[in-house]
């Protein structure tokens, strides 16, 4: 062989070698090795459903995204979360709307007082053209909105006596998520209101130091509340969405495909999730009664009356929220109560 051929038969070798090495890159390139931090006990819905949206991921990838789930604030608060994922320091979060609210005003809609009478209101609301106006607005923030998972209906807890009127709430100590809306509501339902970070909640309320809470029914079991409180009144006062949050920087390594695959993955983990959370619902509700917790309910003249007492707040964060976003929310919630 001559001197030229054995040169052409390096190169050869070379560039198959090449396309080898490149290729072994590129495989490894796909691979997104990702941290989903929560808040919630692992045993919560959202807790289980996390690492089932793991497992769906994994599936819709063929093993490309790797989701390790960090559960109960191991990454640390919601807010810090969402901090993390905007620096990019945090891959995906899913958070409840409320500190949402703090960056993305919009997002104050979910606070406002029995917007929602019921889950078919809210699935069209989250899932329609408002649901994703407000998804949209977080990429302002260098966040991508991804979808809606479920907190649900919140719930009144206390240690004093049961509740199922407004003057039942009349000056308890309840404390509320540190948001304007929920002070100023449970302020004008004639409690002492006090904002209070929600890993301090527990031991405040076994010190007496606080009477009642507000939370969904799968937080108050899975947060052992019913250790602590003896009432829980069914008020459904407001409905809290969770939200999946993806960091724009790690959103914009992505490929179309692999975009798709989060979205996709997203909407599967949701449809688990709902359904589990609104079936633990209902039975945990009757966990609590064994585990000897009295639970009311609130008629619907006494619930009326709540409302009434509400315009006012309901009113004033109408300017801040954005009259066309509430109105345009109420316009969705008319059109399912049409049907």
């Amino acid at each position: 062989m001559s001197f030229a051929s054995k040169g052409m038969v390096g190169l050869a070798a070379a560039a198959v070698m090449a396309c080898f090495a490149s290729g072994a890159l590129a495989q490894n390139a796909t691979e997104r090795n990702i941290r989903l931090g929560h808040g919630i006990a692992a045993e919560h819905p959202l807790g289980q459903a996390s690492v089932k949206f793991a497992e769906i991921m994994d599936r819709l990838s063929g093993g490309k995204f790797k989701i390790k789930v960090f559960p109960a604030t191991q990454l640390g608060s919601e807010t810090q979360m969402i901090a993390a994922v905007r620096g990019g320091v945090q891959e995906i979060t899913i958070v409840a709307s409320a500190p949402v609210a703090t960056i993305i005003k919009e997002y104050m809609l979910f606070d406002l007082p029995f917007l929602f009478q019921n889950e078919k209101e809210v699935d069209a609301v989250l899932d329609g053209k408002l649901g994703q106006r407000l998804l949209d607005l977080a990429e302002s923030k260098n966040m991508i909105g991804l979808c809606y998972w479920e907190n649900g209906f919140r719930q009144v807890t206390n240690s004093k006596r049961p509740v199922a009127s407004m003057d039942d709430m009349s000056g308890l100590k309840l404390r509320v998520m540190q948001n304007p809306v929920y002070i100023d509501a449970f302020k004008a339902l004639g409690t002492n209101a006090i904002p209070m970070p929600f890993t301090e909640l527990y031991s405040a309320m076994e010190s007496k130091a606080i009477d009642a809470q507000e939370n969904p029914v799968p937080i108050i079991y899975a947060s052992k509340f019913h250790e602590v409180q003896k009432y829980l009144s069914l008020t459904n006062h407001a409905y809290a969405p969770y939200v999946v949050l993806v960091s724009k920087g790690f959103w914009d390594k992505l490929d179309a495909k692999e975009k798709e695959q989060l979205k996709t993955g997203c909407y599967e983990g949701r449809t688990y999730q709902r359904n589990l959370n609104r079936k633990m619902t209902t039975e945990l509700i009757d966990k609590l009664k064994s585990e000897g917790m009295t639970v009311s309910t609130i008629p619907p003249a006494e619930a009326a009356k709540m409302r009434d007492k509400l315009k006012p707040v309901i009113e004033r964060y109408t300017q801040d929220i954005g009259p066309s976003v509430v109105e345009q929310a109420q316009k969705e919630i008319a059109a399912v109560r049409g049907r």
